[in-house]
């Protein structure tokens, strides 16, 4: 075939409309692709911005119900949820994550009590809720990754019997989805299902997210248990693990620096849901640009969001799920 006479232009002629370009287009996005993060808070009427983070809050459960709601109307259905607690309530064993009645699992259930067709996933780490900042048990200065895993475990079953519909475990502890998966059936809640945080990297761009939900380390850093951003098959073996021990959809974190990884999950696992997490450094990252003028926000947002859904993302954990949604419309 002599490519020369291609004629890819017909596809960009000059005067080509927006439906003319969606009839030749590969990938799409709509409101179903999206989950969209609540950082949730004691209290009541509580919707406190958040300086680091552009348009996100600290929301109490009425006025999560509320911005749920909101959400719904715009066609976005899945939601996941992060609690945030007092520093005076944090501790070395993180008691305030397996309580019955925590903040995310009273969110849970006000959540599944309003809008019963919505899909509520929940973060399952103890980051927020000890005293040091890490995500699970420490032995001296270090992480005990198998005295982690009851406690992770227990986290996820309240939030399994507040009623949540996938539990997600972002700890990065080696046999989390193993251990969480066992807890759950050997309470009777098979049906709750994990989303488990299959390649999470050790990046920068969570610095928004930490300030966030105040889960900044007190010292030293995460690298122990997060992933290594040099390492892509790493990305891909955790991702099978996960499979492996019950995982029913897997997730790459972050996104935009770690395409190739996404792409390489859903090539080897092409029929398991993949989720893809734009953090709060990649969201930021954005506005910053858009604020310094060097592009529109709306057209940004939307080429970052088309880029990971074209590596192979089935579902897009963002901050901006309803704007895009009201882009795209």
């Amino acid at each position: 075939m002599d490519v020369s006479r291609l004629k890819f232009r017909r596809f960009r002629p000059d005067r080509a409309t927006d439906a003319d370009r969606n009839r030749h287009a590969e990938t799409s996005l709509a409101a179903g692709d999206f989950i969209l993060p609540f950082f949730v808070v004691e209290g009541t009427c509580i919707d406190h911005p958040l300086p680091t983070l552009q348009g996100v809050s600290h929301l109490s459960i009425d006025k999560l119900v509320e911005a749920v709601g909101t959400a719904r109307a715009e066609g976005v259905d899945k939601v996941l949820l992060f609690g945030v607690v007092e520093g005076s309530l944090k501790n070395p064993q993180a008691t305030e994550a397996t309580r019955t009645d925590s903040v995310v699992a009273r969110a849970v259930t006000a959540l599944k009590e309003a809008y019963p067709g919505v899909t509520v996933f929940t973060d399952v780490c103890v980051c927020a809720y000890t005293d040091h900042g890490h995500c699970g048990v420490l032995h001296g200065d270090q992480i005990d990754n198998d005295a982690s895993l009851p406690l992770l475990a227990e986290m996820a079953l309240t939030h399994a019997r507040a009623g949540a519909d996938f539990v997600a475990p972002s700890a990065m502890m080696d046999g989390q989805v193993a251990a969480i998966r066992a807890r759950l059936d050997e309470e009777g809640y098979t049906k709750t299902q994990v989303l488990g945080y299959s390649a999470k990297y050790a990046s920068k761009l969570y610095g928004p997210f930490r300030d966030a939900a105040a889960s900044a380390p007190s010292f030293g850093d995460r690298k122990s248990y997060l992933m290594d951003p040099r390492n892509r098959r790493e990305g891909i073996e955790e991702a099978a693990a996960d499979l492996e021990e019950g995982a029913a959809w897997l997730m790459v974190k972050p996104s935009t620096f770690y395409l190739d990884v996404l792409a390489g999950v859903k090539a080897r696992f092409p029929q398991v849901p993949l989720a893809a997490y734009h953090t709060s450094g990649e969201t930021m990252m954005l506005r910053h640009g858009a604020a310094a003028g060097l592009f529109a926000w709306k057209d940004a947002l939307l080429e970052n969001l088309y880029a990971i859904k074209r590596a192979g993302a089935d579902f897009i954990i963002t901050y901006n799920a309803v704007e895009a949604v009201q882009f795209l419309k």
